[in-house]
């Protein structure tokens, strides 16, 4: 990175040389022609202009369909594109939120005050360039919004070149707002200096060049010159230049969408970051020193690639493709129950079916023989992306159905997938099994196991389980613009490769802040009064200052597979489960909304209550009766002071319950960061879910030594966040926290050195 930084302020301050130099070369050249004109005469002037007119002519070559035309136009996307990439055609400013450092992904820097919404990019990959531009002209491959694009000509030019006529179309992000196509010329070459460039820029009819009819259900957006500047590096590699800058047509969508559409900073965060850490990713897998305890991570990395692939990127069986709802892959529209806030979407074609491949591997098929899905987009307001989709990941209880989850498990299984009420289970336990992660831990992959009782015909009680493979990503709170996304599709127990995928849940997209606009239409309003009982979620501040957070869109969108004579019992189950869905994320982001926060004292900051700061001096105080020694540097503080100190105290310190199965009630910043969790969800978290079976063994163990010594020192060992990753620690100190009357309150533990593995 300091070798990229170096090189660009290089070639800045060449760049500054030549244009003061070109500046001062065109203001005398100016000068000097205005005298000469000066002093010709009227039938001079008539012939200086008609040669320059002439020259006009022979210096730019026809703008038509023809080869030399499209050269042409190429000639000028590349020059264009260029004065972006390494020059001050656009001006850029600092993509806010980006964190400097070996850790960064690059340098991002977004657009301010030009036509439309701009982003660039610079960073170093492990690739060498012709990799590079072969992964990033296959762009549905890393591009999750992209749904095909197709090459309709090719033509080699003079200079060793190719120019393509590509068709490109881009799926909506919600439902609230039409898909985009765009009708591209891509020209790719080789400059001079050996750098390899591949620029595109949308064809118009202003140009004379080939055109494209309007497509149905696609609004036709504009790319202005964009591309990929790729320099080989020495000894090995490319650092890689990349800018994006389209007008995304706003005018097209509601008012209260139009910042997703006029943002740079989401045109950042979802194309041109993308594309950078899909390049970071593929070097990452094909670097051979990538090797862990936990297994070779570079096979891991590959099926996560596939995993999401056919999860996401998928246009049969897709979430996107079922967002959409294109009536080219098979899906029409069903009416509605009179009110318009579900939007219910039936596929039935054969291609559809195929692409779900529902048929398995032991020859027997599934007797479904129709998708249908239910669809729904709502604004929220004053709760934040991460915090609210973590809450659903953690609580899946408190907003799905255990009917339906027995009625999706029983659609994927061979057999008659019949719905019959509640005979057909009940699914209580969750657990939660990592399966692979990308390498900045922004989306992981998991498998979560549903655990209950089914009812069988003689009314005996039987164990049942139900797996989902699903996609997490978006949950760092502190990432600029951001989609979040929690995306599951049921999958039979031998998680067959032919096994189908229904993919459904949910998707949050960020909205600036801007002027006010009222809701449209088919938009639920978060804001509207609810009732919330004195049971509520207990939540910190930590939403309160993310104002950047405070209004949002979350689209919900669920697929059922059913056979065709059930369309309409599934249709309005499904219709009814959506909004229930609905009314449940209602509740629960009002519960974690600062507003509501504010409004209940007992949901203050822990670092305001009175109660943190007692525990704060009780903890501090029974560490220093057991073990002789401080906890803090300084205890001689007031108990706000105290508590701030531990609060910010690099080992993670977690205090749990003295009960026969322990559950954590207070942690510190560290703690919350090691469990990967919050104070909303930290104490629905039984102190033995972090412990394999081995170390829980230990720690149990050591209960009746802490109890009648007061403290135990345990060696090092690993546990687990409540996202399944890995954390190892360098030893644990554990004491009993007495209370005024020395009585024991609690239990505490202190985990010194850890850190992810």
């Amino acid at each position: 990175m300091n070798k990229l930084l170096m090189e660009e302020i290089d070639r800045l301050q060449k760049q500054v040389s030549q244009l003061v130099y070109e500046n001062g070369y065109f203001r005398q050249h100016t000068t000097q022609n205005t005298k000469q004109q000066a002093i010709k005469d009227t039938s001079c002037e008539s012939a200086v202009r008609s040669g320059q007119q002439h020259n006009l002519i022979t210096q730019h070559p026809p703008r038509d369909a023809s080869p030399a035309g499209l050269l042409s136009i190429a000639e000028e996307t590349l020059e264009e594109f260029l004065s972006k990439a390494t020059g001050t055609a656009v001006e850029w400013v600092q993509m806010p939120g980006m964190k400097p450092g070996p850790d960064s992904i690059g340098i991002v820097a977004i657009s301010h005050g030009c036509n439309g919404v701009a982003a660039r990019a610079c960073g170093l990959v492990g690739l060498e360039p012709t990799r590079v531009a072969e992964i990033l002209k296959d762009r549905p491959l890393w591009f999750r919004d992209c749904r095909a694009v197709d090459v309709l000509n090719v033509l080699p030019t003079a200079n060793g070149g190719t120019i393509e006529l590509l068709y490109m179309q881009l799926y909506a992000p919600t439902t609230l707002a039409p898909a985009r196509d765009f009708w591209l010329l891509r020209y790719t070459s080789v400059l001079e200096d050996s750098s390899l460039v591949i620029c595109e820029r949308s064809l118009k009819n202003t140009q004379n060049g080939p055109s494209m009819p309007p497509v149905q259900h696609f609004v036709r957006a504009e790319m202005l010159p964009s591309g990929y500047l790729i320099r080989p590096c020495e000894g090995g590699g490319s650092i890689i230049h990349i800018v994006d800058h389209m007008n995304l047509e706003p005018w097209s969508v509601p008012e209260v969408l139009r910042p997703l559409y006029e943002s740079s900073k989401v045109l950042s965060q979802k194309t041109t970051m993308a594309a950078l850490r899909h390049l970071r990713q593929i070097s990452h897998e094909v670097s051979p020193s990538n090797v862990s305890g936990w297994g070779r991570r570079p096979s891991a990395l590959r099926a996560l690639s596939q995993r999401l692939s056919r999860l996401i990127y998928s246009t049969k069986g897709g979430f996107n493709e079922a967002l959409n709802g294109f009536t080219d892959e098979g899906w029409t529209t069903i009416g509605n129950d009179g009110v318009d806030d579900v939007t219910i979407l039936v596929n039935s074609s054969p291609d559809k079916l195929m692409g779900l491949n529902l048929s398995f591997a032991n020859g027997f098929p599934s007797v479904s023989n129709a998708v249908l899905c239910a669809k729904a987009s709502m604004l929220l307001q004053n709760v934040h992306p991460a915090i609210l989709l973590r809450f659903l990941r953690e609580h899946r209880s408190e907003w799905a159905d255990n009917n339906m989850d027995a009625y999706t498990a029983a659609a994927i299984k061979v057999g008659p997938c019949s719905f019959s009420g509640s005979r057909v289970g009940n699914y209580g336990g969750q657990v939660i099994l990592p399966l692979a992660h990308t390498i900045e831990h922004e989306e992981f992959l998991e498998v979560i196991k549903l655990e209950g009782v089914a009812h069988s015909p003689d009314d005996t009680i039987m164990p049942r389980e139900m797996f989902l493979l699903q996609l997490c990503s978006g949950m760092d709170e502190n990432a600029v613009g951001t989609c979040a996304e929690l995306i599951s599709a049921p999958i039979d127990a031998s998680f067959a490769d032919d096994a189908p995928l229904l993919p459904s849940g949910f998707r949050i997209i960020p909205l600036e802040s801007g002027k006010e606009a009222s809701s449209p239409n088919r938009t639920l309003d978060l804001a509207s009064s609810l009732d919330v009982g004195p049971s509520g979620n207990r939540a910190s501040d930590e939403c309160a200052g993310n104002s950047s957070y405070m209004r949002s869109v979350m689209t919900i969108a669920f697929e059922f597979a059913f056979e065709s004579h059930m369309q309409e019992h599934v249709a309005a189950m499904a219709r009814q489960y959506v909004r229930s869905i609905i009314s449940s994320v209602q509740r629960v982001g009002l519960a974690l909304s600062p507003s509501h926060l504010s409004s209940h004292a007992g949901l203050r900051s822990p670092l305001g209550t009175p109660e943190a700061q007692t525990l704060a001096h009780w903890i501090c105080n029974s560490y220093r009766c057991y073990l002789g020694v401080e906890l803090l540097k300084s205890n001689n503080e007031g108990n706000e002071s105290l508590l701030k100190s531990l609060w910010h105290h690099s080992d993670a310190i977690l205090c749990c319950t003295l009960k026969a199965l322990p559950v954590f009630t207070f942690s510190n910043q560290a703690g919350l960061d090691m469990l990967e969790t919050t104070l909303v969800a930290l104490q629905d978290i039984p102190l033995e879910k972090i412990f394999d079976d081995h170390e829980r063994k230990i720690l149990f163990s050591e209960f009746p030594q802490i109890i009648q010594q007061g403290f135990a020192c345990l060696q090092g060992g690993i546990c687990l966040s409540s996202m399944g990753r890995p954390v190892s620690y360098e030893r644990v100190v554990a004491w009993k926290v007495l209370n005024e009357e020395e009585n024991a309150h609690c239990i505490c533990f202190m985990f010194m050195n850890w850190s992810f593995v």
